[in-house]
């Protein structure tokens, strides 16, 4: 049996305790949350161990259990560094933390301690994923070079966030996700993906924007649109957008010297990964109307049923930190990668009108894709 622990008990812990649920191996040992009212609704709800505060929670911790951050993002930084500090490895939820430096910090404190440190998200590691990473391995869209990624998720003020509520009775953050912004939150569903497949990002030119100003009564917050440009030292360039205006879209485009490959939703871990080949007809160049629908050979992973607009396992990375946590090997989210995807996203979302072309810093060495992720059926 492998251990996790939780601190924080807010929207986003419901998620990770219904992926928990499929994952027979993890158990929880303990949760907590400065909140002690949160904590006690979480708590009974899935009938857990709660424990005060977080020098409570580490000393019931041993050396191979790994910690959950799921805190308020500003809280990332300083959650992560106490427990780092502790000798506890550590997942976070996205991002790492606010700043670069701070990323930085982390990423150095786990290194100097020998310790995994590991941010979400993680469906990279999802069938959908894993199949599209073994179909551009396997060429059938001949080279890639061109990519459109969208994450957009529709005119978000304007919903009725107000009823969305967890299933231990937490809401859904509405002040925090504004302040916090649409960028942090969602870019890395497609940038995980595509920095797996196609390796560290050189450039990054973006421009971002608060459009919606009365989200928060007149309060700024973060951008609600973002557009980045990105220039992968593999050679690929990607335009990855973010919003919570524009209508809902969660495709992704691979565009190939012999085809196209095409996924509509990266919050479902089974959606369907499809090649749509082009052919000439007389003096026309026609995309084809028909798809083939691609699949990885044998079991992939354990699923969860849908909740809300997403079906994701919160559990694989977790599980997969675990796996290299008993396996005494590198985890395939390291801290490397964490931390290049921070300096992205962060590129992405400060940004606004002017910054221009930024170069990134930090890199990563290749991911290894999961062992069940080898061969297209």
């Amino acid at each position: 049996m492998r251990y996790v622990a939780i601190i924080g008990t807010g929207f986003v812990a419901d998620l990770y305790m219904t992926s928990l649920a499929v994952m027979p191996d993890i158990t929880l040992r303990a949760a907590t949350d400065k909140d002690a009212a949160r904590l006690a609704a979480f708590a009974a709800h899935w009938d857990v161990v709660s424990v005060a505060d977080i020098p409570s929670l580490l000393a019931q911790c041993g050396p191979d259990d790994l910690i959950l951050n799921l805190t308020n993002p500003d809280a990332h930084f300083a959650v992560s560094h106490e427990c780092l500090s502790a000798g506890h490895h550590v997942y976070s939820e996205k991002p790492l933390a606010m700043s670069v430096a701070d990323a930085q910090s982390l990423h150095d404190l786990a290194a100097e301690r020998g310790l995994h440190l590991a941010s979400a998200p993680c469906s990279m590691l999802s069938e959908t994923a894993q199949t599209l990473w073994a179909a551009l391995r396997a060429k059938v869209i001949g080279t890639p070079l061109a990519i459109y990624a969208e994450l957009d998720d529709g005119f978000i003020s304007q919903a009725a966030t107000d009823s969305w509520i967890s299933a231990s009775g937490a809401p859904w953050p509405a002040r925090d996700e504004y302040q916090i912004g649409c960028t942090l939150e969602h870019a890395g569903y497609y940038l995980t993906w595509l920095m797996m497949a196609f390796g560290p990002i050189r450039t990054v030119v973006a421009g971002a924007a608060e459009l919606d100003t009365g989200k928060l009564d007149g309060d700024p917050s973060a951008p609600d649109l973002s557009v980045g440009v990105l220039y992968f030292e593999s050679g690929v360039v990607a335009r990855l957008t973010c919003s919570i205006l524009a209508a809902h879209d969660h495709g992704l485009r691979i565009f190939g010297t012999t085809g196209t490959l095409e996924v509509g939703e990266c919050w479902d871990n089974s959606a369907p990964v499809r090649r749509r080949i082009r052919r000439r007809i007389r003096r026309r160049l026609v995309e084809w109307p028909l798809t083939k629908r691609l699949r990885l050979r044998g079991p992939t992973h354990n699923k969860v049923k849908r909740t809300g607009a997403a079906a994701m396992n919160f559990a694989l990375g977790p599980a997969e930190v675990l796996d290299a946590i008993a396996d005494n090997r590198p985890s395939r989210m390291p801290a490397d990668f964490a931390l290049h995807l921070t300096e992205v996203t962060l590129a992405i979302q400060n940004a606004g009108e002017t910054t221009g072309a930024q170069p990134m810093q930090t890199r990563f060495a290749p991911i290894a894709p999961m062992p069940w992720a080898e061969v297209l059926a």
